[in-house]
């Protein structure tokens, strides 16, 4: 699914991901990776572009956005080819970032620490760009990996300047105000099929043949690439959601190669659920999470004034949502968008107080905390004014950034595996689920359904697996309610990574937890990354603290401790 802010990793930095996910009917694509004659070639590719690119290095000089970016960090490009089947044919660049490591002990300024390398990251998506992730090191809980490691980010193929995809004018991009039936009739759902297929059609137009090269076995490719142009005799790599997927495929292909590697907020990367047996499960899940949002939002009824139980809360939600589609609020704000910002507090309990207050504030006739947080945004996102005849204007960079990173997660998504091209399957599983599940199963299901009518071959999903010895251990890192990767993602994806030890956070839903409030979860990931060591083959954090909520004025109140009883 599209997924909303994810910050694990990058702590306060925004950055996108997402998930989503595949099965019984679509055109089964070529095998790939290490397993079968059809992937030799590719295999064969990826060593001639590794070798070259461990020749030419990386240039770093200072980045495009420079004056915007604090000292340290530089910026480069990495060549890859748009087909390793094809090494030498058509070539992409792939823009690259990095702050070299500090060697500071932040317990001991004057003690050095000795460099251990590059710590590549991924946030996830696909769509997401990791070039701001070298800025992590500014922060006090990264202070010790960023003395240790050159902190590296990059963008993959097709975002941002990394050869960037679009299937459509970004100026139609941010459709609004867009309705959101949570029991869509059959002439809503006759309108969304029907923007799928232009959609689809649009990919092919725009972006040609090499749209079936845009897939997540090249992007494990790519990150080989990427390592051997740093200098880097092993990869050590951290993927947040999505980035897990690939950063597995890549442990599977490249066993060898890996020095260590975190999976945070593991996504399942069983051949069957990639992709669309995953978004159900992701649709489940979210239903999960709001409920939990919901609880918070009813023990908080002296402040929020929303209800007492979880069922009041939905109500008032389903009141300004109904009120919403009569009347749009600011004009730009309908039920969709609604249904958006909310969606974002089912990933991140931070969210938790200003989505809180932003509704209650509404229902209350103070529509201006929802504008703010809901609404698309503007050229000037400090003036929501007008610009004199009743419109606000939508900033055509977030539109372009928006649009580009939706091109790529479909594209993605829709090439990795079949999906049911069959109408009547989506309708009948999503109609099931939404009778339990209806928070988010169909807003998932017109966000993928381009995949139903994809014009490009599909790949077969490579079978994720290493056996004892073959890969050095690894880090597994997850939180039991994440809705965005259920916890059973995780189980699976430490089932079959031979050696991988799993670190869960109990009773917690934030979707990425490298680097968060966790104190217990970042004392694994230091002591993996800086020396190796890990706890036995499973281990639990008591989860962090909820957050105290929001006071009318907008003050935060403190943190509350975690709530004493645990679910199953």
């Amino acid at each position: 699914m599209r997924a909303a802010a994810l910050r694990s990793a990058a702590g306060s930095l925004l950055l996108l991901t997402g998930l989503a996910a595949a099965p019984a009917h679509g055109a089964p694509g070529a095998p790939a990776g290490r397993v079968g004659p059809a992937g030799a070639a590719e295999l064969r590719g990826t060593a001639v572009a590794a070798a070259r690119a461990a020749e030419r290095g990386v240039t770093f000089a200072a980045c495009p956005d420079g004056d915007d970016l604090p000292g340290g960090m530089r910026c480069g490009t990495v060549t890859v080819p748009l087909d390793y089947a094809h090494p030498d044919g058509r070539q992409i660049r792939l823009t690259v970032s990095r702050v070299r490591a500090t060697r500071k002990d932040p317990r001991n300024s004057k003690h050095q620490v000795p460099r251990q390398g590059a710590l590549i990251y991924n946030p996830g998506g696909p769509g997401a760009s990791g070039m701001y992730f070298p800025l992590i090191g500014f922060m006090p809980e990264w202070k010790g990996i960023a003395a240790a490691y050159d902190l590296v980010g990059y963008a993959p193929r097709g975002v941002g300047r990394s050869a960037p995809l679009s299937c459509e004018d970004p100026g139609h991009y941010f459709k609004g105000p867009a309705p959101a039936p949570t029991h869509p009739s059959e002439a809503y759902k006759r309108q969304r099929i029907a923007r799928a297929k232009a959609y689809a059609r649009g990919c092919a137009r725009r972006v040609g043949g090499a749209l079936r090269h845009y897939h997540s076995l090249n992007n494990a490719r790519d990150l080989e690439v990427l390592r051997a142009a740093l200098g880097e005799r092993q990869l050590t790599f951290m993927g947040a959601s999505y980035g897990t997927y690939f950063g597995a495929l890549y442990a599977t292909m490249f066993p060898s190669h890996v020095r260590r590697m975190v999976f945070d907020a593991a996504v399942n990367p069983d051949p069957g659920q990639v992709w669309y047996r995953n978004n159900l499960a992701q649709s489940a899940a979210f239903e999960d999470r709001w409920a939990d949002f919901r609880e918070w939002v009813a023990r908080h009824d002296d402040v929020y004034g929303l209800g007492t139980t979880a069922r009041e809360v939905q109500a008032g939600y389903d009141r300004a949502s109904a009120r919403l589609a009569a009347e749009p609020a600011g004009g730009r704000v309908g039920p969709g968008q609604l249904q958006g910002a909310f969606l974002q507090a089912a990933y991140f309990d931070d969210y938790w107080p200003h989505r809180a207050h932003a509704l209650s504030a509404y229902l209350k006739g103070d529509p201006k905390p929802l504008i703010e947080q809901a609404a698309p945004p503007t050229e000037n996102a400090e003036d929501d004014e007008d610009g004199g005849d009743g419109t606000v204007g939508v900033s055509a960079q977030a539109a372009a950034e928006a649009e580009n990173s939706t091109a790529v997660y479909t594209a993605v998504e829709c090439n990795d595996a079949a999906w049911p091209t069959d109408w009547r399957v989506w309708d009948r599983d999503n109609t099931r689920l939404a009778r339990t599940a209806p928070f988010e199963t169909w807003d998932n299901v017109w966000t993928n359904l381009p995949c139903a009518f994809w014009p490009a071959p599909r790949q077969r999903p490579l079978d994720v697996r290493t056996g004892p010895g073959e890969l050095p251990p690894t880090l597994i890192l997850a939180a039991e309610r994440d809705a965005a990767a259920p916890y059973r993602g995780a189980l699976e994806m430490h089932r079959r990574l031979s050696g991988s030890v799993l670190v869960t956070e109990r009773d917690a839903g934030t979707h990425g937890i490298a680097g968060g409030p966790n104190a217990c979860v970042n004392a694994h990931l230091e002591a993996y990354l800086l020396e190796g060591r890990l706890p036995a083959r499973r281990a639990a954090c008591a989860p962090h603290a909820e957050p105290g909520p929001t006071s009318p004025d907008g003050r935060a109140r403190r943190p509350e401790a975690p709530p004493r009883a645990t679910r199953p």
